[in-house]
């Protein structure tokens, strides 16, 4: 049973917003392990939150699909009863770790930053299906779980760096590349045929007779996001670290920055250029991305401590343990 509820969690990719608090935290130079635990657990427990009350939420839509037959819910094996005690149990958990650590840290006002977070999640589970662009919402909920963590160090906005802000802003970037892009084309098969009304559907993603169309209109949204993502990762090099005294071991970051970047719209290629749409060949591209998509700030957090680069191991690793686990697949969860 327990297995079955790792999957209602999303497990195989719930260490990415695991180290979203970890990385504000560590760009305020927090490097406390102690902390930083804390901090994973509670982003955890609330990623487990908002997948599980989106499964919830859209529990009428998802279950006339076979693609998506092994989610306990459709699958019977976790009632629906049961999963509105799993979520919100998980997010009682989350906030009862995060008041543990205000009192500790005696600063209070990040818990309230958390509550921000938690409503932006919550507000995208109960509107995803019905008006496109939604997933702003959880652009925002995971930019504030990212200022939650940073806040915990000092206790106020004010007090937060430059290259703080800029996580932020990567961290919703990042979100949104997954939301719009691999969360998009996941389900369109079924979302086009229930009616949903996501963003790749109103631009016009579709399925004809087993033929992925994926008009040009979107392939440029998402090449573009991810170029801006890019774009913004270099801005510490150039505006607080000085791009004229960078270090050999900068340019190293420079060089993996570029890699993975070239990684990114490789599997984005592969992933939008499908002729026939196969659920299982797609969640091998967006599981990839997946990975690499979050390795960028770790990357670049090296800069700050080279320990920080232990990070961008944790989602591949988080993401292929649990689908083996759970799945018996490398980087192809049936729950996706």
């Amino acid at each position: 049973m327990i297995r079955e509820y790792l999957k209602l969690a999303r497990s195989f990719n719930a260490v990415l917003t695991g180290i979203s608090p970890v990385m504000g935290a560590i760009a305020m130079q927090q490097y406390d392990i102690i902390i930083l635990i804390l901090l994973f657990l509670i982003g955890f427990l609330g990623h487990t939150f908002g997948f599980v009350f989106n499964d919830i939420i859209d529990y009428n839509i998802d279950k006339s699909s076979k693609e998506i037959s092994d989610r306990p819910l459709i699958s019977g094996t976790i009632s629906l009863r049961n999963a509105w005690i799993f979520a919100f149990g998980s997010m009682a958990g989350a906030f009862l770790i995060a008041l543990y650590l205000a009192v500790t840290m005696q600063h209070f006002f990040p818990l309230l930053i958390l509550a921000i977070s938690a409503s932006f999640i919550a507000l995208y589970d109960l509107v995803s299906k019905k008006f496109p662009l939604t997933d702003i919402f959880v652009a925002i909920g995971v930019f504030f779980l990212i200022i939650y963590g940073a806040s915990t160090t000092t206790g106020t906005l004010t007090s937060l760096t430059p290259l703080t802000w800029i996580v932020c802003v990567l961290g919703a970037i990042q979100v949104l590349i997954m939301q719009i892009i691999a969360g998009g084309m996941k389900d369109i098969e079924n979302d086009f045929q229930r009616g949903a009304q996501t963003l790749a559907i109103q631009m016009g993603v579709r399925i004809t007779e087993g033929k992925l169309q994926v008009p040009s209109s979107f392939k440029a949204l998402a090449y573009g996001i991810q170029l801006v993502d890019l774009i913004i990762v270099f801005l510490p090099f150039i505006i607080i670290w000085n791009i004229r005294t960078l270090s050999l071991f900068q340019y190293l970051q420079w060089a993996s920055l570029i890699f993975v970047g070239i990684l990114m719209f490789f599997l984005s290629h592969k992933l939008l250029t499908m002729e026939h749409f196969e659920r299982t060949r797609a969640r091998k591209f967006i599981g990839s991305h997946y990975m690499i998509n979050f390795t960028i700030v770790p990357i670049m957090l090296m800069s700050l401590n080279p320990w920080a680069g232990i990070l961008m191991f944790f989602p591949g690793l988080g993401f292929i343990f649990f689908n083996l686990i759970l799945h018996g697949t490398l980087l192809q969860p049936k729950t996706m």
